[in-house]
């Protein structure tokens, strides 16, 4: 019988299998602790090693942990007929006195060497492990000598039941004489198993948690219920039906009624898992609350979608369906908050009112899903666009191909930037310490012209720039060098050389550039702007004609705010990203910001702004937030963030666009967005959003956008990493696109659109849930 199945959710995976492993502990080292042993208290015994709980070979309701020595490349060859080479096994019972312990902050696994003297232990130092993971593996021992002291399944097995195996220090010890290991602080066992006791007598479900990031009401269940007992302190726990997205079927299956919930394990402040347990006490899954699980909310449907990517990297799609609105929205809220606390490590009660109003509103986004009885066409339009790749491009590849080549450069090397030209219909690619030019055709695509081979200047040797922006309508190119952290230097792009050397400032370094404003590099205009991690500044490289420097004005905070991209309107005012996620909106540079939006908590990797201010779109690795800066009410209704501040009360509501998780699981990859762009042309209106992800192109009908069809988007699948990609200047259909090897021009018309989700009930039960079970972590 599986000892584990209806706590940790291993046992469907292993009905019907011969996989003796239960849980593994994957690397850590292994100590023979003598205490009375004056030369060597603590003998190492295995450097390297992972441990294992596994079924004892044919004999029912036994079990095993296993020891394993990992080695090196070789080491193996050369220790084969040596000892050290051999398994250390145990068999589990009450005698191995199993306890747990803390080593430099390290956890530890001790139990006793039954062939040594009586106070002598074994200790696995679980280096570098995820925590629950060990927290799993304790609970599974516990649940073994359940199993061979009674020979029955553990699976019925209540919390109280396996207090009785916690090992408890002896009221009187026999007195020796030791030294304690000089080179280690060992926190005592008796202290860690103390903690550990009282988590394992909260085991079921737990109403009101030491520590809830918002108050929860306790679940209801009718008396003729069965409330599911629980490995960890549940949050919240509702009624829903657990779905998986079949890629074959094309549709969400339907896998069984459970209870949906958000869990917090005791061992942590502010990490968190979602579950999913059925009411016989079996927990289907348990996955860590990050950004990478990519949810999506529908209201309509009642319903929560989400990616989970297990350890040999394959994606699946999950989705709860509430029996409730009602239970929804609580299901969501409390989502958001602890969301909010492990992006944050912060608690959620500390948060203004109106800093916890803008995070849950990002929430608020509702997206198009379908029930089954709606039409069923195009169910093929999914693989269709994310695993063809068109004639058309072949043609294009077939065009550029061998051209691209030349910039190839130093073996290895591939493309790692790209910027668009505005008044000369080039594009410039940066490859290692090379820079390919490309032209524009009538026929809408691009061929190779040249390379800029030379990055050196004066003493300096050539380097890989870091950041490149056009400069002086295209007539010049500044360049970022990792290795010179307060210079800019100046390229002329038909020279093709470095000319000028720009030191900005002798303390304040230079992290990302933009131009004054946005149509600023179609004119001669010199000055440009910048940001350090805590400093927004004006460039004008006039200033530094004479050794001095070249920064013209600067507002300089004295937090570390990590800023992380900037990005200008048409009229010059600035916003402002950071690491940590908030956004600041500047009317000029040297004062103060007029707005600050609040941190989600996902650093945000790039930032853009329409022309005329009103639209922010900011990129973070799993979604976008599109931020409307207009006023909407108050004494500053109509004016947009950057020229006042937001009423407390009426902040902005942000709009997430991510990939919809089946769009994902066909992925085979975690979603990882390149910084997002708007179309540019004077005088046109942005229609489009553009960005990418591995090897695909991902373009937002931004009128729909506005509207609040956050799902209206096309793809396109290329056959190389795609690097970056923006629009042509000017140009609202073609899309540059660098790719790793290649340049190319996409046509948007090319892109597709995919069909919305649905969620089915599958035409036969199924026999077991065994596909269904995602180990935790």
């Amino acid at each position: 019988m599986n000892i584990v199945g209806r706590i940790f959710g291993f046992g469907a995976s292993l009905q019907g299998s011969n996989t003796p492993e239960l849980v593994k502990i994957p690397s850590g080292q292994l100590y023979l602790v003598r205490p009375g042993n004056i030369r060597s208290s603590r003998e190492c015994i295995y450097n390297d090693a992972m441990a294992t709980v596994r079924k004892a070979p044919s004999v029912e309701h036994n079990f095993q942990i296993v020891i394993t020595r990992v080695f090196e490349e070789g080491e193996e060859d050369i220790l084969e007929e040596e000892d050290e080479n051999d398994d250390k096994v145990f068999l589990v019972g009450e005698e191995l006195e199993f306890r747990t312990g803390e080593v430099d902050g390290e956890p530890t696994l001790v139990w006793r060497d039954l062939d040594g003297d009586v106070d002598e232990t074994y200790e696995f130092v679980a280096t570098g492990a995820n925590v629950h993971t060990v927290e799993l593996f304790v609970q599974c021992v516990y649940r073994a000598m359940y199993e061979r002291k009674y020979k029955a399944s553990s699976d019925s097995a209540s919390p109280m039941d396996l207090q009785e195996f916690i090992w408890k220090k002896p009221g009187k010890k026999p007195t020796r004489t030791s030294k304690a290991s000089p080179a280690k602080s060992v926190k005592r066992e008796s202290e860690v198993d103390s903690s550990l006791t009282n988590a394992m007598s909260n085991l079921a479900v737990v109403t009101e948690p030491e520590s809830v990031p918002v108050s929860v009401p306790a679940p209801a269940f009718s008396e003729s219920e069965t409330i599911p007992q629980l490995a960890l302190p549940i949050l919240i726990l509702k009624k829903a039906e657990l779905y998986l997205w079949d890629q074959n079927d094309g549709h969400f299956l339907k896998q069984d009624d459970i209870y949906a919930g958000i869990a917090k394990p005791p061992s942590s402040n502010f990490d968190f898992v979602i579950t999913a347990t059925t009411s016989q006490g079996q927990q289907l899954l348990a996955h860590e609350l990050t950004s990478d699980l990519n949810a999506r909310w529908s209201q309509k449907l009642a319903s929560l979608t989400w990616n989970h990517t297990n350890d040999q990297g394959l994606i699946s799609s999950w989705c709860f369906k509430f029996e409730t609105l009602e239970d929804f929205k609580e299901f969501q809220e409390l989502y958001g908050s602890c969301m909010y606390e492990s992006l944050n490590h912060s608690s959620w009660q500390k948060a203004k009112a109106d800093e916890q109003q803008y995070v849950m509103s990002s929430y608020d986004n509702d997206v198009e899903m379908r029930d089954v009885e709606d039409d069923e066409e195009e169910e093929d339009l999914v693989e269709d666009a994310l695993e063809e790749t068109s004639e058309s491009e072949d043609s294009e590849s077939e065009d550029e191909g061998d051209e691209a080549a030349v910039v190839a450069g130093t073996p290895g090397e591939k493309n790692s930037q790209l910027t668009v030209g505005h008044k000369n219909d080039r594009t410039f690619v940066v490859r290692g310490e090379k820079i390919g030019v490309f032209k524009h055709t009538d026929e809408g695509k691009v061929e190779y012209a040249a390379t800029i081979k030379d990055l050196g200047f004066k003493k300096m040797k050539s380097f890989k720039p870091k950041h490149m922006m056009l400069h002086e309508q295209d007539a010049k190119m500044v360049l970022m060098n990792p290795a010179e952290k307060h210079t800019l230097f100046s390229m002329d792009i038909e020279y093709g050389k470095i000319v000028e050397e720009w030191k900005v400032d002798d303390n304040i370094s230079v992290d990302h550039i933009a131009p004054k404003t946005k149509f600023a590099q179609t004119t001669g205009e010199q000055t440009i702007v910048g940001t350090s991690h805590n400093a927004l500044f004006r460039i004008d490289p006039r200033l530094g004609g004479r050794g001095g420097n070249a920064m013209a004005e600067s507002k300089q905070y004295t937090t570390k705010n990590a800023f992380s991209g900037v990005t200008t309107t048409g009229t010059g005012q600035l916003a402002v990203a950071s690491e940590k996620g908030d956004i600041r909106l500047f009317d000029t540079v040297g004062k103060i910001a007029k707005t600050a939006l609040p941190a989600m908590g996902d650093p945000i990797l790039g930032i853009d702004v329409t022309v005329d201010g009103r639209w922010i779109v900011a990129t973070c690795k799993s979604y976008l937030l599109v931020i409307d800066t207009l006023i909407g009410n108050g004494r500053y209704a109509g004016s947009l963030g950057f020229d006042r501040a937001f009423p407390a009360d009426s902040k902005p509501q942000p709009k997430r666009l991510q990939l919809r998780g089946e769009h994902a699981a066909y992925m085979s990859h975690e979603v990882g967005f390149t910084p997002a762009r708007f179309n540019v042309g004077e005088g046109q209106e942005e229609n489009a959003i553009v960005t990418s992800t591995g090897r695909y192109v991902i373009a937002w009908d931004f009128a729909k956008v506005k509207k609040g069809r956050l799902d209206n988007y096309v793809i396109k699948k290329y056959e190389d990493e795609v690097v970056q990609d923006n629009f042509r200047f000017g140009d609202d259909k073609e899309i540059i696109v660098a790719l790793s090897n290649d340049v190319l021009a996409l046509n948007k018309k090319n892109l597709k659109k995919l069909p919305r989700a649905s969620l089915s009930t599958p035409s036969r039960q199924l026999a077991s849930n065994s596909n269904i079970v995602n180990s935790p972590y």
